[in-house]
């Protein structure tokens, strides 16, 4: 008989939905590896994600994107915190479609407005006169990706806390 790889899980949505606050600590409860996609691109750009997107602009940020999923497609038993326009790239989730679960964190606009409050300007797509209108409008083309996920939770109505346990608790319902 075969062991079976555990799956990774890839945390999904909006900016400001709690992708990498949520994954790094369902990861250190889990004791699985968390890499943040925003973080490790930073890292080998040696730029952060706004001077990217103004040096060579979004294509080539989600060409990055694009490499690091390819990289991962390989792991097993990781959680993953996907950039918020990860999920418009077909081929980077059909790389990790097999090998992982996608977890999306939903969140209202408004609510990202508020907890990103003046970290807006250090996201490129959200630094404009209206960024309300902006992740509105995001939402409205991303949205259906996001809803294809395997898990969904309400970041609206859950406490931080009670997030990290369902993401943790539907971990160990894959083992």
């Amino acid at each position: 008989m075969y062991a079976v790889s555990r799956p990774n899980l890839v945390l999904i949505g909006l900016p400001g939905a709690g992708k990498t606050t949520i994954g790094r600590a369902a990861a250190r409860a889990l004791n699985w590896p968390f890499i943040d996609f925003d973080t490790e691109i930073e890292h080998r750009a040696h730029a952060s994600v706004a001077e990217i997107f103004a040096r060579h602009g979004e294509d080539q940020f989600r060409r990055f994107e694009h490499s690091l999923t390819a990289e991962l497609a390989g792991c097993s038993g990781m959680v993953m915190s996907a950039g918020g326009g990860w999920v418009v790239n077909d081929e980077s989730v059909a790389l990790l479609r097999s090998t992982s679960r996608i977890i999306y964190l939903r969140v209202a606009p408004s609510t990202v407005i508020v907890r990103l409050g003046l970290a807006k300007s250090r996201r490129p797509l959200l630094d404009v006169a209206d960024p309300l209108a902006a992740v509105t409008e995001m939402l409205a083309r991303r949205a259906p990706r996001y809803e294809t996920a395997d898990l969904i939770v309400d970041t609206e109505v859950v406490e931080r806390k009670e997030v990290i346990e369902q993401v943790r608790q539907y971990a160990l319902s894959l083992e």
